[in-house]
């Protein structure tokens, strides 16, 4: 599989695939095929430029790790403790919430924030920007499991853009010809020095719903800072937000379009030693999320034979 992309996809120097190795204790029998290895692990994309390097699980279109040339430390987290599996989400990265986002509305089966994060993607596209950026463009495999879920004619694609800057757009057609409203977001975690030591801005007033200890709904007063647990969708704003981070002396630039909801999360102590990936005993406080979504009140019609798009661009600098 891996040599199959490489001949079509690899771009010499920038872009390649390799397969990574097989899944501790999962029989060769078992594994699946499709955008993964059929008797490895899972297929990933490597991205290498004079700009950046990034990589790319095909499983998900997930996007695990960012690093501008410019900083001495990656931009996006991935916690030391995920193990990439078939079928399961990747703990850290940028992973892909579609079509829905959260639990879905009433199946209490269907996994919590859709299926697109732990399903086959294939590679549609890949070239360069005119500014040395390496483009790679994937497409959400169908098949009767996701149809199960999602009984809608459409395409996915992501496109992630590596370079000094980050960009991502994830596009939702609507190939059928009924309309359908879908939620989305791109979950993106980000590497902090401390998560006491930072505070977001750019949201200032927003209205946001309040996931912690019940859902209630607030006004943000100033900066956003962390003490504690915090899971937060702030509402019917495209504002553009920044990351300040004292401990690591730089500023991390969240800019999108075609996105009215912002989730701000960090799990803290008990939540992160339930969840047992976060890269024990305190990977947890180099972290912070802060997606691009729709969500709640945001979700987005289709009409059919129209697409969405929602992009987000991301950019560090030293304060």
């Amino acid at each position: 599989m891996a040599t199959a992309l490489n001949t079509q996809f690899g771009i010499n120097g920038q872009l390649k695939f390799r397969e990574d190795a097989p899944v501790k204790g999962t029989p060769p029998d078992t594994r699946p095929v499709g955008g993964l290895g059929a008797a490895s692990g899972l297929i990933v994309a490597e991205i290498n430029n004079a700009l950046g390097s990034a990589s790319v699980c095909l499983q998900g279109a997930h996007l695990m790790s960012w690093q501008p040339k410019s900083q001495p430390v990656p931009v996006v987290w991935l916690s030391r403790d995920t193990q990439p599996a078939v079928g399961k989400s990747i703990r850290g990265g940028a992973p892909v919430c579609w079509p829905w986002f959260g639990a879905h509305a009433t199946e209490s089966s269907f996994s919590g924030h859709g299926y697109a994060r732990t399903v086959p993607w294939q590679v549609i596209e890949s070239g360069t920007e005119p500014n040395g950026a390496t483009r790679l463009t994937l497409r959400l495999v169908e098949s009767d499991k996701t149809r199960a879920q999602w009984p809608h004619d459409c395409n996915v694609d992501l496109t992630v853009i590596v370079g000094e800057t980050l960009r991502m757009e994830l596009t939702t057609e609507n190939t059928g010809s009924t309309d359908f409203v879908i939620g989305e977001a791109l979950h993106t975690y980000f590497q902090i020095g401390d998560i006491g030591a930072v505070r977001v801005t750019g949201l200032e007033g927003c209205d946001y719903w309040d996931k912690v200890g019940g859902s209630s709904l607030r006004t943000q007063d100033g900066a956003i800072s962390f003490s504690g647990e915090t899971d937060r969708v702030y509402i019917n704003s495209a504002a553009e937000c920044v990351i300040h981070d004292d401990k690591l002396k730089r500023r991390i630039h969240i800019a999108k379009s075609g996105s009215f909801s912002t989730v701000v999360w960090t799990p803290w102590v008990e939540k992160a030693n339930k969840m047992g990936d976060m890269g024990q005993p305190d990977g947890w406080r180099e972290m912070v999320c802060v997606e691009s979504a729709n969500a709640i009140e945001n979700v987005v019609k289709i009409a059919a034979g129209t697409r969405h798009t929602l992009i987000v661009e991301y950019r560090a600098e030293s304060a």
